[in-house]
Order: C-alpha cells, then structure tokens, then sequence
C-alpha cells in the first residue's frame, strides 16, 4: 500500500537521503496509518518538522522505517523491489482499494445495441439461475449485475425460462429488465397488452360472474391469464375450454421490466494541459466565449452521477454541455487553474498526478478547498507517464496508487482516469477497469475528435486536446458537430 518514486541510485549523492526521508513520512505514512485519526481528518498539513527530526529521516531513509505520524511511533516500511532497466522502485504489497462497484460499472458500460430481441439484462447485485422455477431448486449457476440473458418464455409473472451453459434454466422475473431505447419502448410493451397475472396465492374460477356461482376451478399465484373481457369486479377467461370469470381484484396486469438507456452521449470533452500560465489563460478565454454561447458544464462526477441513475431510470445529460477537464497541473499551476475556475464560475474536472501531492507540493487542505469550491478531483495517474510503455505491474501501480492517495486527501471515491498524452490501448484499459475506473479520458490534439461517445467507450473518451494554436470559435466548431 505504498506509494513509489522513479529515481535514480546514486549512493554518493547527499541529496537523495533527504528526498527518500521526505517521500516515506508524506506517502507512506498516508497510505499506512491514514495521516492520523480515526474521524478521517488528518494532522500532515499540522506538523512540524525540526532540524533534529530530519535527521532521524535521514538515518532511516535507507532502512525501510517510517514514523505513524498519529502516534509518534517507528515502524518497518514495506520491501520495495527495484526494475533494472528503469530504476522504478515498487512496493511488493499490493495497494489495497474498495473495487465494491467494479460490477456495477462493468454493467454501466456494456453497450445493448447489439442485444438480441430476447435479452434482459441483470438488474440485481445477482441472480441464481434455478433448475426448476421456484427457489428451493437447484442452483446452477450465478449471474452478477448487467450479465445478458436470453429469455425463451415467460412460464409465469414470477419466472423466466432462460438458456444457461447451453441448457434450460429459471431466474426470477423482477430481477431482469429489457434495456431498450425510447423509440423502441412503445412496441416492447404493446406485445403485452391484454396479459394479466394472478397477483395473489390462488383465484377462484367461477361459472357466473358471482361469488356464489359454481365453482369451476382454481388459478395458482402468478398464472398469466388473458381476459376476454373486463367489467367492473369481473374478467371473463376460458378456463380447460370453457367460459369462467375470476375476480379482478385478484388481477394484476403484467409487464417485465424495461430500463429506457441512453447509448450516445452527446458530451463535448475539452482537455486543458495546464503546464503554464498562458494555458489557464486560454482556458478561461474559450469558457467565457462557450458561456456567452449559452452552454453549461459538467464535471466528471455529475457524469457517473447520471450513469447510476440509468440503471434504474431514464435519465438524459442536459443539452448544450461540456466537460472542462484539466490534466498535467504542477502545484502551482493547479491553484491557479483552480482558482480561475472558482474566479468564473465554473465546474470542471481536474486531474492531479500523485507524484505532486505532499507537504511541498498539492496539499490536503487545498485539495479539500478544491473540492469544497466545486470542481472534481479525479487521477491523472500517479507518475504521469505513458502506460502504454509501462510493465503490467507498473500499469496497476499507476492506477491503484493514484486511487489511493486521491481518495485520502479528497474524500471521496475516485473513479476517473486521464491517460498521460492520451496513450490508452486494451491492457491499459483492462486494468483501469478492475482498478475500479468508470470513466477514463484519452485526448487527442485534433479537431477531428468526436464530441459525442457511446456507452462501450466510456473508460476511453475521446477528448479534444486543447492546444495553444486553438481559438474559441475553433472549439465551438467542435463543440457543435
């Protein structure tokens, strides 16, 4: 659970002990004792560090020790293990993340345009999967939220015979939904008009409309039933061939679920590489032409805000939005570009790398005044270099130890990733999505990018990279495509 540094060994060099000492007391000392009590405030931003305290980090920096900064105490760092080829130092414990809602944002980016007329989706945590319809049957297997399923029939208004493995199965019927576009619910539910269910534990079957009438028979919970009439307390049915009425009290009309999902985003995403002044600069130039313009901004996390939503109901991202997102920040170009935002008004995303964060670089307390002013914290990796070119591990360390020490200074889940310079391919993205990524930004510095993506590309959305060549009306000419 530690975090790491790319550098170089020399052991001559006076400097590099006191470099070491700083990084284990402000990282290590994050990730393994929490910066301090329980109540999740921290005592870094508090502490003061005398010339004598320095000095014992400078006897530790190279044994591995680190002080609890809660109590004062000495304790053994993590085995670190060091690459030849690129020096890169890397804890041999893993970072340890809360990956509860990795389901959950698998289902979020599965794409249904290419479901078939018979899949429903699990809209469940999970879904045991039966050998006969009810739920003392045998288990034959288990179905985790978003997995498809292909429904053969409706046996009842409380199960579904499905195909499992290649064999026959049953799942419960309120645990799965159709998702469908709007322009499609209309004839998806027009094919069950007229269906009802018995909603009660049995149903008298009566000759007459009457309940002193003979009684023909019975109807268990559940059965679908497809009146020939309805009036008033009565439903006339045929019943083994003959004329019957049940009561309608007892009668529910049936309907499966259907989740309406939207499948393009229109959602223009603009990039800001704040490396200097004249960026931030540019940056407010081209928010105060798109706000003249009349369009509002959106940050990353009212975004995942609105997917979530759209598990369970139709929810649409308001017209005439952007995201502002801004990557690449030193310290002090991220208080800038922060406090230019607040300046105007604006909700925008900021992606920090981790490296930067620390006493002498972003602190706890600016970023918590970051999030308090509105904007969204989120991880421009922890290094921030290309993780095309990176080891697997190096790959996981890059995403699971920016998670880590953003979501102890921000406070809150962390859930988006800006690819350094863009640089994404599918091992990349295999392990932004089980590090517990749902939205990841993969820039590029042309006006050809698209300004709209659809759900599967939500762990790679194709930004615009502003560059400093770019006018307003250049992005408003992108924004408007």
């Amino acid at each position: 659970m530690s975090t790491y540094r790319r550098h170089r060994r020399h052991s001559s060099s006076p400097t590099v002990m006191p470099i070491v000492g700083f990084l284990l007391i402000a990282f290590f000392g994050i990730l393994f004792v929490g910066c301090g009590p329980s109540d999740g405030t921290t005592q870094m931003e508090d502490a003061v560090f005398t010339e004598e305290d320095m000095a014992k980090y400078r006897e530790l920096a190279g044994s591995g020790a680190f002080m609890d900064t809660g109590t004062g105490t000495m304790m053994e760092g993590p085995d670190l293990t060091v690459d030849a080829a690129s020096g890169m130092t890397t804890p041999t414990e893993p970072v340890i993340l809360d990956l509860s809602f990795v389901p959950t944002y698998k289902s979020i980016r599965q794409s249904t345009l290419r479901d078939g007329q018979n899949t429903y989706r699990v809209i469940n945590d999970f879904l045991n999967v039966r050998e006969q319809p009810n739920v003392t049957a045998k288990n034959l297997g288990r179905l985790e939220r978003g997995d498809p399923v292909e429904v053969a029939e409706f046996v009842n208004a409380a199960w579904a015979k499905v195909t499992y493995n290649g064999a026959p199965g049953f799942v419960a019927v309120r645990y799965i939904g159709k998702v469908v576009s709007d322009d499609k619910l209309a004839a998806e539910k027009k094919q069950y008009e007229g269906m009802w269910f018995v909603d009660f534990g049995f149903v008298n079957v009566r000759k007459d409309p009457n309940s002193d009438s003979e009684k023909l028979g019975e109807l268990t919970g559940q059965t679908f039933v497809r009146p020939v009439s309805v009036d008033g307390e009565w439903a006339q049915i045929i019943f083994e061939g003959k004329q019957g009425y049940v009561s309608r009290k007892y009668l529910s009309p049936f309907l499966p679920s259907f989740l309406v999902r939207q499948e393009v985003f229109p959602l223009p995403v603009l990039t800001y590489r704040v490396t200097e002044k004249s960026q931030i600069d540019l940056l407010i130039a081209h928010v105060e032409r798109l706000k003249t313009e009349g369009y509002r901004f959106m940050t990353m996390r009212e975004l995942r805000e609105i997917l979530i939503a759209q598990l369970q109901k139709d929810t649409r991202l308001p017209p005439r939005t952007v995201a502002i997102t801004i990557t690449d920040a030193s310290p002090q170009t991220a208080k800038d570009a922060a406090d230019a935002l607040v300046r105007i008004g604006v909700r925008a995303t900021m992606f920090l790398e981790t490296k930067h964060l620390g006493l002498s670089g972003i602190t706890e307390k600016q970023i918590m005044t970051m999030v308090a002013n509105g904007l969204d914290i989120q991880s421009g990796t922890h290094m921030g270099d290309d993780l095309r070119g990176l080891t697997n591990a190096q790959v996981q360390l890059e995403f699971n130890q920016s998670r880590k020490l953003l979501e102890e200074f921000a406070g809150r889940t962390i859930f988006a990733v800006a690819y350094p310079g863009g640089g994404v391919n599918d091992r990349v993205l295999q392990y932004a999505a089980s590090g517990g990524y749902l939205v990841g930004i993969a820039s590029e510095d042309s006006l050809r990018a698209s300004p709209t993506f659809t759900r599967d590309q939500l762990l790679s959305i194709p930004g615009l990279l502003v560059t400093s060549s770019m006018t307003a009306e250049d992005i408003l000419t992108f924004v408007r495509k």
